[in-house]
């Protein structure tokens, strides 16, 4: 059975940064969530109090499991909810993370309302992410991005 590496994590936190570098150093193909979601319209609708997308996990789950199965060189897939992929699709789970005083830089470079850079300091804060791929039972590595993207070893 083929697996991705799945590089997930709160808001900000450096996944996209890390999933490219890891893309490009282990030679697979980069496969942004977001762009799935829209690509294959598996958004249930728009949270204007968060201003986001609603994303049925199962069905994103499905779209990624076809991706990686069919796919002809290895995948890392950069998403919050990559985490929310069965382990036996998954070869490493990378959480990315960053000291609260620099995500809180870089959400508010973002021009983030005040309500969703707190939502995002408080997951960071209680490792909502981190949580939630240890309960998926994923093999997990955490990368602290504050200082930046450096080489990987795994």
């Amino acid at each position: 059975m083929k697996k991705a590496i799945i590089v997930s994590g709160c808001v900000g936190t450096g996944k996209s940064k890390t999933a490219k570098k890891i893309s490009k150093e282990k030679n697979c193909k980069y496969v942004d969530i977001t762009k799935i979601i829209k690509k294959y319209k598996l958004s249930d609708g728009y949270d204007k109090k968060r201003k986001s997308l609603i994303v049925d996990t199962k069905k994103l789950n499905k779209v990624l499991i076809n991706l990686i199965n069919n796919s002809k060189e290895p995948l890392v897939i950069d998403g919050h909810l990559s985490h929310y992929l069965d382990k036996k699709y998954v070869k490493l789970c990378i959480i990315t993370k960053c000291n609260l005083k620099e995500l809180k830089i870089r959400l508010e470079k973002r021009k983030y309302s005040k309500s969703k850079i707190r939502e995002n300091l408080d997951a960071e804060i209680f490792d909502t992410c981190m949580i939630e791929a240890l309960e998926k039972k994923h093999k997990v590595k955490v990368i602290d991005t504050s200082a930046g993207i450096k080489s990987f070893s795994f």
